[in-house]
């Protein structure tokens, strides 16, 4: 049985690890180290975070490379020369039970009491702050148009922080804000259209989740999720001024939004834990032969 090794963990290596389809490279003590030959794993996930002495070397000593973004592939290659050929791209899964979005946002609306003639943009993060929240929120402000209702999602004490700080803007009940929220796959499915300014260049998955979910997605073009969107859906930064334009255009043109979405959940479906799964056994199966 092969055995897999990184530094943080995803949903694919998770379900893999689950199945028993691998197992995970034990770490050894320093002293074991020091009185037994090292081992490194068959198969390495690499996230796209900083390349560190030691990950370089594990990925130097694996015989498959698996990378979540053609960035990480790029930077991986940069910095070790492995053989490209090594080095295999599979985007984050796609783990979301999926519900007609339409019955979801009916029963979204009726238990926030929303204005159902309204569109919904979300915003979601795990730091509110480097993904741009204010540089969203000051697009909202921009907006020309009225018929849109905004949900910011996030984790309580940075909610908490933010209420303070947006108080000088009177949003009344045009912003929902949501504290820990248990059913996020529900903010997603209730949505319109997710936008996320950020900052960092990790794969943001939530994009993902989001065009899964039938959402139009943006995204500044530093992040690698934007590997999945058209030109249009890419911020050239979280302060890009043309985001004005083309959020006030889809809130006012019905059938691009709708086309946007349907396509988006189109792409996303590829991406899907499931069909990740069969791409990992792709590759699994000639690493054996």
């Amino acid at each position: 049985m092969k055995r897999i090794d990184f530094k943080t963990t995803n949903t694919l290596a998770e379900e893999l690890l689950t199945q028993g389809l691998v197992t995970k490279l034990e770490k050894k003590s320093f002293f074991s180290n020091l009185f037994s030959t090292k081992e490194f794993a068959d198969i390495y996930f690499y996230n796209g975070s900083q390349l560190d002495k030691e990950t370089i070397e594990k990925i130097k000593k694996a015989k498959v490379v698996i990378v979540n973004s053609k960035v990480a592939k790029e930077q991986v290659f940069a910095q070790t020369q492995i053989d490209d050929s090594k080095i295999k791209i599979i985007y984050p899964s796609i783990n979301t039970q999926y519900r007609k979005p339409k019955v979801v946002k009916e029963e979204f609306i009726k238990k926030h009491n929303l204005n159902k003639k309204k569109k919904i943009i979300l915003f979601t993060a795990k730091n509110l702050k480097s993904s741009g929240v204010k540089e969203f929120i000051d697009l909202m402000i921009s907006l020309t148009v009225d018929n849109f209702q905004i949900i910011i999602a996030g984790e309580k004490t940075q909610v908490y922080s933010l209420k303070f700080q947006i108080s000088k803007y009177n949003f009344g009940d045009k912003l929902l804000l949501l504290e820990d929220y248990e059913d996020m796959d529900e903010l997603f499915l209730a949505s319109d259209i997710f936008i996320l300014p950020t900052y960092n260049k990790n794969f943001a998955s939530n994009i993902l989740k989001a065009m899964f979910c039938k959402c139009a997605v943006f995204i500044t073009k530093n992040n690698a999720a934007s590997e999945m969107i058209d030109v249009f859906s890419k911020m050239e930064s979280p302060t890009d001024r043309s985001m004005q334009f083309k959020v006030d255009a889809l809130l006012q043109n019905k059938d691009d939004l709708k086309l946007i979405k349907k396509q988006n959940r189109k792409i996303a479906k590829e991406y899907t834990l499931e069909n990740n799964l069969k791409k990992f056994d792709e590759i699994l199966s000639r690493l054996d032969s």
